[in-house]
């Protein structure tokens, strides 16, 4: 299978004042197109700095990253970035808010109308077509993460990446929002990569989790594919024994082999 993202022996190191930080070391990752991956590994492992990477807001200190046969060398609009952190203007609707970067990157071409419905379009996509004209203070936290999944979808992006997009969230909120996101993806068919804690949210929504190893110096130490048929359901999943195995390979890698790693350390 063809990648669509290449990471090539990417190294990530930082300058802090207290000398260099070593984050990440040779990560070597492909993702094919349409493919869904999540990235789960202990807090500083560096899963937010490889997401990073991959849109273009770091360079990598060595190695390289390519998208579509392209270089990363920048943001770009063909990769949306949805944070945990909703990031949504408040001075302006959810629709002003979707509108702006259908405007950034579509104004240049299409009439007003057009800019318009694709605004319209994202909202509907993720069911908040009815607060169009509310402000980010008049709804919910869960609200909020739809709009700003909203904004990333109208820029028709060719990769979707998600930033622990439902960390801050309740459980239920968390679990309806997940379940959007299926839905979303297979409608759209995007190149997803996400980062995320949650062991049960990576089965859930993974074609592969990408398992990192604790940090400082931070690599791939496993990589596990996801053979679970879509569209999925949390229901019938929570008693199939595929789900079970895969859940109990990423908590081992985590809490029995990682977690051994972390008390030689200590």
């Amino acid at each position: 299978m063809s990648q669509f993202i290449e990471v090539q022996h990417a190294e990530m190191i930082f300058k802090t004042r207290k000398g260099q930080f070593h984050a990440l070391r040779d990560i070597n990752l492909g993702v094919a197109k349409g493919e869904f991956v999540t990235l789960i590994g202990h807090s500083g492992c560096g899963k937010s700095t490889l997401l990073n990477l991959i849109a273009g807001l770091t360079l990598p200190t060595d190695g390289v990253l390519i998208c579509d046969e392209r270089e990363i060398a920048a943001p770009g609009p063909e990769r949306a970035v949805v944070f945990q952190n909703h990031s949504l203007l408040p001075w302006l609707t959810c629709a002003e808010n979707v509108h702006l970067a259908v405007e950034r990157v579509f104004g240049g071409s299409e009439p007003k109308a057009l800019l318009n419905e694709r605004t319209h379009t994202a909202l509907e996509l993720v069911g908040m077509a009815q607060a169009a004209s509310k402000r980010p203070h008049e709804i919910s936290g869960g609200m909020k993460q739809r709009v700003g999944i909203a904004r990333a979808l109208a820029m028709e992006p060719k990769v979707l990446l998600l930033d622990e997009p439902f960390g801050a969230l309740d459980a239920l909120t968390r679990a309806r929002l997940q379940d959007e996101l299926l839905k979303i993806v297979a409608r759209t068919r995007s190149t997803t990569v996400m980062v995320t804690h949650d062991v049960d949210e990576a089965v859930l929504l993974s074609d592969r989790i990408v398992m990192l190893t604790n940090g400082p110096a931070a690599t791939i130490g496993e990589i596990l594919s996801v053979d679970l048929a879509r569209p999925r359901d949390r229901i019938e999943l929570a008693e199939d024994s595929r789900y079970v195995h895969y859940r109990k390979c990423v908590l081992d890698f985590l809490y029995t082999r990682h977690g051994h790693v972390e008390r030689q350390a200590a």
